[in-house]
């Protein structure tokens, strides 16, 4: 029998990738799952009238809407047993031609829409000793040029729920975060470009990555483990332990690596050594 039976299950950002498919998956282990996006007519075309799924409007990066999001929640199951705070979005840019209300939306999204929800929904997820999950990033292990926002709200959100590991460590609530490698899902479709535009495209080849049923599946069985956290990927392993032990060398690699995607930001620093 699951350890998800009949457990009530947050998702917020489950109108596409990796959300969507944590909360199918969910539903397969007999879970209650409700989801928030900021479009209800997309939840209501990818989960219908499914009686086990509670489907809601919000835009995580607005407090009130969190706070209602929860609230409407217990009071549709009255408890939460589990939360996966997974809507994010990227960028690709120069810091230094990025509009700094590009590095604001995407701390507001990743970083505080993870902070609202857990704020509002930790008396019911302590009071059932849950989970709290945060879908990271390799990001959130090491900058990547061309991303520091997303790379700084991905850092933040791994001090915050470390640090809320620790204040909760005897309470029976653990407090865990994933980190997937490039992952087969809309997330650098909706990227933003350095005016907070829309990229509209993504520089990698979708048919390559992992997809966003293996991630899902990986996230559930690692949040049945109540393991301390995930990263998902080989390269994802070596980047964080090359990070460790010889970051100066890392630096030119990772620097190297996003050289080569097409269209990379990096070309005009190029440009000027040549």
């Amino acid at each position: 029998m699951s350890a998800f039976k009949d457990k009530v299950i947050v998702i917020t950002g489950a109108s596409s990738g990796i959300g969507k498919a944590l909360a199918d998956k969910a539903l397969t282990h007999k879970a209650k799952v409700a989801v928030c996006a900021r479009s209800l007519d997309k939840l209501e075309v990818m989960f219908g009238t499914i009686d086990q799924v509670f489907r809601y409007r919000a835009d995580v990066s607005e407090e009130e809407d969190c706070r209602k999001f929860i609230e409407a929640v217990l009071a549709k199951w009255g408890r939460i047993d589990v939360l996966i705070n997974n809507a994010g979005i990227s960028m690709r840019a120069l810091f230094e031609d990025t509009d700094l209300k590009v590095i604001r939306e995407l701390m507001d999204i990743n970083f505080w829409g993870a902070v609202y929800c857990t704020k509002y929904a930790l008396p019911s997820i302590r009071q059932n000793k849950g989970i709290i999950i945060g879908v990271s990033s390799i990001a959130g292990y090491r900058g990547l040029p061309g991303r520091t926002g997303y790379s700084a709200s991905k850092f933040a959100m791994q001090g915050f729920l470390e640090a809320l590991r620790t204040e909760l460590l005897h309470t029976g609530t653990h407090v865990m975060w994933v980190s997937p490698g490039f992952t087969a899902s809309n997330i650098r479709n909706v990227a933003r470009s350095n005016d907070g535009s829309v990229q509209k495209e993504t520089p990698l080849d979708e048919e390559k990555l992992m997809t966003a049923e293996e991630c899902a599946d990986i996230i559930l069985e690692a949040a049945e483990k109540r393991k301390r956290s995930v990263v998902m990927t080989g390269q994802g392993k070596l980047t964080v332990w090359m990070n460790k032990l010889l970051p100066g060398f890392l630096d030119k690699l990772v620097y190297k690596h996003f050289l080569k995607e097409p269209g990379s930001p990096l070309e005009r620093y190029e440009s000027n050594r040549r």
